[in-house]
């Protein structure tokens, strides 16, 4: 299992003879650049027997609004499967008024005892990201560490560089297919307990199972979704609308509520992951419930069309 460390002082990572790989970025999206930075680092510490960190934030506002696209839980369980060892997680505000110098000496030297770093060309840090690839370099060389810069990842059939800006304009646009493009094809998804809902859905003759979406996670564009479920060691798929349902509640908070095709069973309080393989329509308000069911059943046929497809 992972070591996460998520305190800012110099005891979380204990020292190890040889020092760690370490893997250095953000490391929100998990596209293709992230994973080919990591992948890189796990590789080599499985060559020199040593372990595998990667060093990332919270509490770090991206974008204006502090959400990033997947929440800590997520990230852990995607570099576990990554065969990552530990996880270094910097406290934005704690950290962001070290300077360049400061943050090599204090975090990279003392703290993870480095013995390599991988990091994506575009990496930055200290304060005001004043601290860059080149800085880097001179201070690896100094202190006898090894230091890889991975190039970009270019999509196939595009020239255009693979970015989580650009992985979030997809995603804003309800572009399933680009995004999983992007991320090796993985979908976009949403993780967390079934929750009980208004029970609209059962009265409507359409059953949901609810999660709530944190408020720290990136909301996709607002709307029908094909999807596929994954509840314990099964995969079932269905529709699933991400948004505030305004015909009947207009909440205040984002929910992803899942209609699961051939299953009736009561799973409150069970852990659920929702991937949104295909944007179907966008979020809006019907005349009643009657214009509200007659779409979701086109949604149910246009779901099923593409499943039939997929599977």
């Amino acid at each position: 299992m992972i070591k996460v460390c998520s305190r800012y002082g110099l005891d979380d990572l204990p020292f190890i003879p040889g020092g760690r790989v370490m893997a250095l970025g953000m490391f929100d999206g998990f596209h293709q650049g992230h994973t080919d930075i990591i992948k890189s680092a796990v590789r080599l510490a499985e060559r020199s027997g040593l372990l595998t960190c990667v060093q990332t934030f919270r509490d770090l506002e991206k974008n204006g609004d502090g959400r990033l696209l997947y929440t800590m839980e997520e990230r852990v369980k995607m570099l576990e499967e990554l065969g990552v060892d530990e996880m270094l997680v910097l406290n934005f505000p704690q950290v962001k008024d070290l300077s360049p110098e400061e943050y090599c000496e204090q975090i990279l030297k003392m703290r993870t005892g480095a013995a390599a770093l991988f990091i994506g060309h575009d990496y930055r840090f200290g304060k005001d990201a004043a601290g860059d690839e080149f800085m880097l370099k001179r201070f690896a060389a100094e202190n006898q560490i090894s230091l890889r810069v991975i190039s970009d990842r270019i999509l196939e059939g595009t020239e255009r560089r693979i970015s989580t800006t650009w992985l979030r304009e997809a995603l804003s646009e309800g572009d399933c297919e680009l995004a999983s493009r992007m991320c090796e094809g993985r979908y976009f998804f949403y993780t967390g307990r079934v929750v009980h809902g208004k029970q609209a859905g059962r009265t409507m003759g359409f059953p949901t199972v609810n999660i709530e979406i944190p408020e720290d996670k990136f909301v996709v564009r607002r709307g029908v979704y094909c999807s596929r479920i994954t509840l314990g060691n099964r995969v079932l798929y269905g529709v699933t609308n991400i948004g505030r349902r305004p015909t009947v509640e207009d909440a205040v908070n984002d929910v992803a509520e899942t209609f699961i095709f051939d299953f009736d069973e009561d799973i409150y309080g069970a852990s659920i992951k929702v991937e949104l393989l295909k944007f179907l329509r966008p979020e809006k308000a019907f005349s009643g419930v009657d214009e509200l069911i007659k779409a979701v059943e086109e949604n149910k046929s246009q779901a099923r069309e593409f499943i039939s497809k997929l599977i």
